[in-house]
C-alpha cells in the first residue's frame, strides 16, 4: 500500500471501495459526478467492478491500481470509476453484457473503458501490470486505450453505439416470447440429466458450481414421477459436494465453487446466497430420502451462518466471508498441513482424522504443497476395520477430534465478514430459515425454534428499515438508502408468503400483497410480459442505460422466474386472475429461449411446473396442544413439494387468506376437531385424522387433485 492521501472513497458505504481508499488514482463512485467530469475534460472512464469477497479483485488492485506509474497514467488520461457490483448489481450486469460480447469472457474484476456518456468500447476481466502469459500487460492497454480515444474517437463511437445496441436487444429477449409449453420442463431434465457427473455428482465439468435451482428442480420431478434415478442424481449429489472440500468440513457452509471436478479444491469465499440455496436443498434432500447425512450438512450450515454470517442481536444476515486473508494468502484459514493437524490432536486422534480427511504430507495447495484441504475421504467404518477400533470409538474419536481443530483454528488470521445486508440475500435466507423451522419442527422443543424466530426478526427489520408503502423494498438494510431492484422486491414477497404460512399473521399477508403489486405496477412490462430489473421511474443509470430482464440463474435464481413463482402463489391465496395472467405472460416472454438454457433457467423449469400443477394447500385444524393435530402438522411438513403451503389453523386463528376450493372447504370444517385437508387449484381432497393417510395424500394424491 502506497502512502498516498485517502481518495473519495474513504466514505463509502460499501467496504469493497472503502479499501481502495489509500490508491493512489482519483476514484469516483458510479455516478453523475464521475460523466459529467469524463465530459467537461473530455476523457474516457475506467471503470472497475469487483467484490470485497472476490480474490482476483485484490490481486489487480496491489498488482496495478496501488502501483504509482500506473495510477499516473490512469489519473492523467482517464475518469476513474469503481463499482461494488454486490452494491450496484444493475451496474455490474450491464457491462458484463457487454464486456463478455467484446472479449468472450466476464467475471471479477471486469475491467471496461467507455466513452464519457458511459458506453462500452472495450473491455476485459483481470489484465497483469506487464505483459505475461499471453495476455496483454494493462499499462500497455492503458497507453493503447488512450491514444485510440484522442487519435481514432469516431470509430470507438461506432463501435460503442453498435455494442450498447446489441446489448439492449439481448437484454429484453427479443423474439423469445413464445406459447407457454410445460414441455420445456422435459427438455431441462433431459439436459441436466446429459451433463449429470455420474463419479464426482454435480453437473459438468471444472470448475464446478452448485447450481441449487437445478437440484431442487430434480427433487421436484422424482416428487412428482417417482423416477429412482432423479433422486439418485440429487442425492449422489448433495453427498459429493457435502464430502468435499468445498464445504467448510470443521465449521459448516459452503464455499463458492470447486476448481476441480471432485469438489475437493474451493474457491474460499462463501457467499449469502449459495448457503441459503443449498440449506433448501439439502433439507429438501432430507425430506425425500431421511439420509442424516443431509440433514447434519443443512443444520452445519446454519450453525455457520449463526456464529459468523448473520446480526444475532438485531436480525439480519451478512453479504459474504472473503477467501483470503492476505494476498500472500491462498486458503490458508481454511488448510491444515499434517504438523498443524499433529500438533492440536493426540497421535490416537491425529492417525483417525489423517485417514478421515485424507490429510498427508503434501496437500492440494499448489501454493503450498504441504496444504491440505480437508475432504471426507474414508467413512467411519472403514477406518474402524483399517486400525481394529470400534466404530462407535471412531465416530466419537472424529467429532472430539474436529472440535480441538476447530478450536485452533479460530485464533488464525480470519478473513473479511462484508456485514453489508443486502434484501434480496436476506429475504432468501429468511426462506431457507422459515424451511428449516417447518422441516425440523420449530416447537418448544424443535430444532427449528431458534431459525424461525431469527428469520422472522429478520424481516421485521427488513420491513420496518427499508420497506416503503410506494417503492417497496430498498437494496440494502441500513447505510445510505439504495434503490430496490426486481430481486430485492420478488425474493421479499415469496419470504413474506413463508413467514404468513408460518405465522398466520396478517401484516405479512397484506406486506407481501402490496409488494407484488408495486412490483407489477413499477417492474412489469405489461404489453411484453415479464419483468425488468430496474423500476419504471428509477433515476437514469448514465452509460448503458438499457432495458434488461433478468432471466438467466446466475448467480443467484433468475429473477423473471422468481416473480412468476411469486405471483402463482399469491394468486393461490386470492383467486385473483390478475395474478394468474401476469405468471403466465412472464413465462411466456421466455418460453421460446427457456429450453436452449437448460441447467442455467432451472429456477424457470420450477415456476413452469408450479404453473401447470397449481401449488398445495393443506389445512390442519385442532387445538393449539392437541397431539393428533401436531402429529398431522409434523406430517405435512415431512413431504417435500414445491410451493407447497401448511397452514395451522385452531379456534382462535383470525379469516384466513385464502381463495378457491379451500375457501369453500374450510368454513365447514370443525375448528377445534384435528383434521387435515389437501387442496390443489379448484380440488379438495377428503379430510383425514391420519398422519400416515396425509403423508400418502401428499405424496400420491395431489397430482390427481390438480388435474381433476
Amino acid at each position: 500500500m502506497t502512502d498516498h492521501p485517502e481518495n473519495r472513497l474513504k466514505d463509502s458505504a460499501s467496504p469493497y471501495l472503502r479499501s481502495a481508499a489509500q490508491q493512489p488514482i482519483d476514484w469516483h463512485e458510479w455516478g453523475d459526478a464521475a460523466f459529467a467530469r469524463a465530459k467537461s475534460e473530455d476523457k474516457p472512464i475506467l471503470l472497475d467492478i469487483g467484490a470485497v469477497w472476490c480474490h482476483w479483485c485484490h490481486v489487480i488492485d496491489r498488482e496495478s491500481y496501488e502501483n504509482v506509474e500506473i495510477a499516473k497514467i490512469i489519473n492523467e488520461h482517464f475518469v476513474a470509476v469503481k463499482v461494488d457490483r454486490d452494491e450496484r448489481p444493475d451496474v455490474d450486469s450491464r457491462y458484463q453484457s457487454a464486456v463478455s460480447a467484446i472479449s468472450g469472457q466476464g467475471g471479477w474484476p471486469l475491467t471496461g473503458f467507455l466513452l464519457s456518456d458511459g458506453k462500452p468500447f472495450f473491455g476485459g476481466t483481470y489484465f497483469p501490470p506487464e505483459d505475461q502469459m499471453g495476455r496483454p500487460g494493462f499499462r500497455r492497454v492503458l497507453l493503447a486505450v488512450a491514444d485510440s480515444y484522442r487519435n481514432k474517437r469516431a470509430e470507438l463511437e461506432r463501435a460503442a453505439n453498435s455494442l450498447a445496441d446489441a446489448v439492449s436487444q439481448a437484454e429484453v429477449f427479443t423474439g423469445a416470447r413464445a406459447e407457454f409449453d410445460l414441455g420445456v420442463v422435459e427438455a431441462q431434465i433431459k439436459s441436466i440429466t446429459q451433463l449429470f457427473d455420474i463419479k464426482n455428482g454435480g453437473f459438468g465439468r471444472a470448475p464446478k458450481f452448485p447450481h441449487s435451482s437445478a437440484i431442487d428442480l430434480i427433487l421436484e420431478r422424482h416428487q412428482q414421477t417417482k423416477e429412482k434415478h432423479l433422486l439418485a442424481m440429487a442425492e449422489t449429489t448433495l453427498e459429493k459436494m457435502a464430502r468435499g472440500g468445498v464445504y467448510d468440513q470443521l465449521a459448516g457452509g459452503f464455499h463458492r465453487y470447486s476448481v476441480d471436478e471432485r469438489w475437493l479444491v474451493p474457491h474460499f469465499e462463501k457467499m449469502s446466497y449459495d448457503n441459503s440455496e443449498l440449506l433448501k436443498n439439502y433439507l429438501h434432500g432430507w425430506q425425500l430420502t431421511q439420509n442424516p447425512f443431509l440433514r447434519e450438512t443443512a443444520e452445519g450450515i446454519i450453525g455457520w451462518v449463526d456464529e459468523v454470517l448473520s446480526d444475532q442481536d438485531n436480525g439480519g444476515f451478512y453479504a459474504s466471508q472473503d477467501a483470503d486473508y492476505s494476498l500472500d494468502d491462498d486458503g490458508d484459514h481454511f488448510t491444515w498441513t499434517l504438523d498443524e493437524v499433529r500438533a492440536v490432536l493426540t497421535p490416537e486422534e491425529a492417525r483417525v482424522i489423517e485417514l478421515y480427511y485424507d490429510v498427508e504430507a503434501h496437500g492440494e495447495m499448489h501454493h503450498n504443497a504441504a496444504k491440505n484441504v480437508l475432504w471426507i475421504a474414508s467413512d467411519a467404518a472403514d477406518i474402524a476395520k483399517r486400525l481394529g477400533l470400534d466404530e462407535t470409538v471412531v465416530r466419537l474419536t472424529i467429532a472430539r477430534a474436529r472440535g480441538k481443530m476447530l478450536a485452533a483454528r479460530i485464533p488464525r488470521p480470519t478473513p473479511f465478514i462484508d456485514k453489508t445486508m443486502y434484501v434480496s440475500w436476506n429475504a432468501m435466507f429468511v426462506s431457507a430459515y422459515l424451511d428449516a423451522a417447518r422441516v425440523f419442527g420449530s416447537g418448544k422443543n424443535g430444532a427449528g425454534k431458534d431459525c424461525r424466530a431469527f428469520a422472522l426478526k429478520t424481516l421485521d427489520r427488513m420491513l420496518k428499515e427499508v420497506w416503503s408503502e410506494t417503492r417497496g423494498f430498498g437494496h440494502r438494510i441500513g447505510g445510505p438508502a439504495l434503490e430496490g431492484s426486481l430481486d430485492d422486491q420478488v425474493f421479499s414477497v415469496l419470504a413474506l408468503l413463508d413467514a404468513y404460512e408460518t405465522t398466520l399473521d396478517p401484516c405479512y399477508f397484506t406486506a407481501a400483497q402490496k409488494t407484488m403489486d408495486l412490483t407489477i405496477a413499477r417492474y412489469g412490462d405489461a404489453e411484453g410480459g415479464g419483468f425488468f430489473d430496474r423500476p419504471s421511474d428509477a433515476a437514469p443509470m448514465g452509460g448503458l442505460d438499457v432495458r434488461r430482464k433478468p432471466f438467466q440463474d446466475s448467480p443467484t435464481p433468475g429473477a423473471n422466474s422468481i416473480a412468476a413463482i411469486a405471483l402463482i402463489r399469491m394468486r393461490a391465496f386470492t383467486g385473483d386472475d390478475r395474478y394468474h395472467a401476469f405468471a403466465q405472460k412472464a413465462l411466456e416472454a421466455f418460453a421460446g429461449i427457456a429450453p436452449q438454457y437448460g441447467l442455467f433457467a432451472a429456477t424457470y423449469g420450477l415456476a413452469a411446473t408450479l404453473f401447470a400443477n397449481h401449488p398445495v394447500q393443506v389445512v390442519i385444524t385442532g387445538h393449539s396442544d392437541d397431539p393428533t393435530a401436531q402429529a398431522l402438522e409434523a406430517a405435512a411438513h415431512r413431504v417435500f413439494h414445491l410451493g407447497k403451503s401448511v397452514l395451522r389453523v385452531t379456534p382462535e386463528t383470525p379469516q384466513l387468506h385464502l381463495a378457491g376450493a379451500l375457501k369453500e372447504t374450510l368454513p365447514h370444517l370443525p375448528a377445534g376437531k384435528p383434521l387435515a385437508v389437501v387442496c390443489s387449484g379448484q380440488t379438495c381432497l377428503p379430510p383425514t385424522s391420519d398422519p400416515a393417510q396425509l403423508i400418502a395424500l401428499l405424496e400420491n394424491g395431489v397430482a390427481g387433485a390438480a388435474t381433476s
